[in-house]
This record gives structure tokens, sequence and C-alpha cells, in this order.
């Protein structure tokens, strides 16, 4: 790879250029009849089953003394481990939703996440989140995060959507920080993480914390109406997507310095890092496939013509790397620069987000190619990873499909899961909590 091309404004590669996506043969996204319906009465109905299982679930990860648990595979608070930032937030977020379809108890757990937003977690002499805290309630991470921020703009975005009370200082108070202390308007991009007193910035930067703030900001749009945000979302993507990943046949590079040059060989050492892996991770090119359609939708007019056919293409190749590539069903987690699987480990997470990045697809374009993976997707989720005994779905498998633990142990997390649950019965366009807020 070429870095000395690959800084914020770098010349790009055509759109018919060597890296066209994958099958350039596409029909248009305005389609000449619509679709048909991808969810029938009798799937909506499961859908909206498995949701609220995923919703009663989360429940026992309440916190008496604020915030949420880490869950265990059985669904058990684990009290040694401390409690999240981020997992913080994708909770509140949840639990919004969850009240937004009217499940009774939800609005009291999303109102119980913005206390802890409001105290456990808040720096009273900096500003900001602490990204963790130790189980007596003492920040065990001083460091300010882009990631976890993320997900306190989407929680209070999606809180105040759903009439939480202090959901709108929350949010005034995060995207403030947001625009304040992370965003590059140079670059067009967040920036990863600061010190404690926001004095020191480290010098990583990674596509992880931008992609999650392209969920953020999307749903800041929705809730504010203020354009602004869905125009640094574009920034965001143009440069990682259009940019980056256009250049490197479509596997995303995910670790940058800090003029925003790729870093090929980052954590080679660590390639099962649970948030840093080595080499292309197949799981974000079906994420940011989605969003991408997303973001085209919440443009409109507006949206340039590159969104469509980049998202289209990430999920191709997402598929060919991933999608039973070592001859057993599932995705794997990661690739090298070439396509060959490196971690083999299938995660819950990857599978969720394919099956919500197919339906989008399929009501994008109508293709009965994303329906047909759409089906697949979930009976392999049905299959392996939805836990009938214990609840959830299990967080991990390794490459025979058993049950495994080396990057993810417990459930702690139901956000992609329970999304998923809700994006094949939305349109495409505002976020699931605005969809909600409007129905």
């Amino acid at each position: 790879m070429d870095q000395a091309q690959t800084g914020p404004g770098a010349c790009r590669p055509p759109l018919n250029g060597p890296t066209q996506p994958l099958d350039p043969a596409r029909p248009q996204s305005v389609l000449e009849t619509p679709p048909a319906a991808l969810v029938t009465p009798e799937h909506r109905a499961w859908l909206n089953r498995q949701a609220a299982g995923l919703l009663d679930f989360a429940g026992a990860a309440q916190a008496a003394p604020g915030g949420f648990w880490w869950l265990d595979r059985a669904g058990r608070p684990d009290l040694g481990h401390q409690r999240e930032l981020w997992i913080n937030c994708r909770m509140t977020h949840v639990f919004a939703l969850g009240h937004l379809l009217g499940h009774p108890g939800a609005r009291d757990q999303a109102e119980h996440g913005l206390a802890a937003l409001r105290d456990l977690f808040a720096d009273p002499i900096h500003g900001g989140w602490f990204a963790a805290v130790d189980s007596d309630g003492r920040p065990s991470s001083g460091a300010k995060q882009a990631y976890p921020l993320a997900f306190v703009i989407l929680a209070s975005a999606s809180a105040l959507q759903a009439g939480c009370d202090g959901a709108g200082e929350l949010f005034e108070e995060a995207t403030r920080i947001s625009q304040t202390h992370f965003w590059d308007d140079q670059a067009g991009l967040v920036v990863e993480e600061w010190d404690a007193s926001f004095s020191r910035l480290d010098p990583y930067r990674g596509a992880n914390a931008n992609m999650h703030t392209v969920e953020a900001y999307l749903a800041a749009a929705d809730v504010s109406g203020q354009p602004t945000w869905r125009g640094r979302a574009l920034r965001i993507a143009d440069y990682l997507i259009n940019g980056q990943a256009r250049a490197a046949d479509w596997r995303l590079p995910e670790h940058y310095d800090s003029a925003w040059r790729p870093l090929p060989d980052y954590n080679a050492d660590r390639p099962a890092d649970p948030f840093r892996p080595w080499g292309a991770t197949v799981g974000h090119g079906l994420e940011w496939s989605r969003l991408l359609l997303q973001l085209r939708a919440s443009l409109g007019p507006e949206a340039p013509d590159w969104l469509e056919p980049a998202a289209l293409a990430l999920f191709d190749r997402a598929v060919a790397d991933g999608w039973s590539a070592d001859g057993e069903p599932g995705f794997v987690y990661t690739v090298d620069w070439s396509g060959r699987p490196v971690v083999r480990q299938r995660m819950h997470w990857v599978v969720a987000e394919a099956i919500a990045a197919a339906a989008t697809a399929y009501q994008v374009t109508g293709r009965t190619a994303y329906a047909e993976s759409y089906r697949t997707w979930w009976d392999y989720a049905q299959r392996y990873l939805i836990d009938a005994e214990l609840g959830s779905w299990r967080h991990e498998l390794d490459d025979q499909n058993r049950p495994a633990a080396t990057v993810w142990p417990g459930k702690p997390d139901v956000y992609h899961a329970f999304q998923t649950c809700l994006i094949p019965q939305s349109a495409v366009g505002p976020g699931l909590a605005a969809a909600l807020a409007q129905s």
C-alpha cells in the first residue's frame, strides 16, 4: 500500500477504475417495481419475539450501584468485571428502543443508564466521560475515547427520541464534547483518544471509532434536525471508504498514524484483539455497507453517486472473504490483505451485521440474492448462535462453530442482535429511534 498517497485529500482511483465493485452489473437503486416483502407477518412476529427476549436478558445487567454489569454466558452479572462506558451506552440505547416498542420497564432501564452517564461515568473536573469504572465505581481508565463517546451520543439521542428524562442535556453535552475535542475538521474525521484532562492526544487514529461516529452523527441529525451532522458523517465515509477502502480492494485499513496514514502491520502480534485486530475486519465491511446506505437515504438528493456502489462493493468483498472461508459455515473474524483468513473464530456481531446489511441492500436494490443471503444467515444464527437454553446469542464460536470465549467471554452486549431484529422491519433512512418515534 502506497502510504504517500493516503492522507486526507490524497488522489483516489476513479469510480470506474480497477477497484470497481466486484459485480459491476448492478441494477439502479430506483427500481421499476418495488421488491417483494422481505419480512412476512410470520417472520415479523418471530423477530419481535427475539427482540423481546433480548430485552429481558439484558435487564439482568442493571447494577444497583449504577450502570450495567458485564453478563456471563448464563446472563448473570460479573461483579468483578469493570463497568464499561460503551456497554452502559449500548444498553441505554437498546432500552430506549425497547420503550419506543412498548416493552414494559424499558424506560426505567434507559433512564438508569442515563443516570450513570450523569454521575458514575462523568468526569466532574475536566468534562466528558471515563471509559470505565471499577467494581467500586472508581475510574479504572481516565482516558477519554471516541469509541464510547459515539455511543454516548447514540444513547442520548435515542433516549431523547423516547422522551426519557435528562436525555436532552446529555445529548447537548455529548455532541459538544465530540465537536470540541474529537472532530478534526481538517481531516474530516474524529481523533481517537485523549488523556483525562484533554491535554495529551494519543497519536493512534482508528476507523472503528469513526464508523460508530457515523452512526452517532446520523442519530444526532435525526434528533436535532441539523444537517451538519450528516455532512460530517459523509466526510468520514468519504475518506475511509471512498478513499482508503476503495484503494485497498474494498478491504478497509482500520489503523492509522497521527497524519491519517494507514498502518497495515498494526497489531500483527495481536491479530485477535477485540477492538484493534490486525488485517481487515470482515464484520466492519458489512457494518459500513449498511451505514453507507443509511447515509445515502438520509442525505436524499444531495447524496453523492459513489455511496451505493461502494456499499455494495464492501458487502461483496466481505462475503467473498469471510463467509465459509475455511470450509465451515460462518464468517471468519479477520483476513489478511489478500483475503486469506487470519482469525477464524466466528463472532456473533458479524453475523448480526451481515443480516442487517443484506436486509438493507435488498430494500435498496431488490436483488433476490440479498434476500437469499438474509435467510441463510438467519438460519445460521438460529442453529449456532441463538441460545435457546440460556438466552441471548453466543458471542463467539470457534472454527468448528462450537462455543468459545477467546476474544469475547460471556454475553455482555445485546446491541447488535437487538438492532438486527428491528432493521429488516424499518425503512432505510432515519435511525431506528427516529423511525420508531415517528411510527
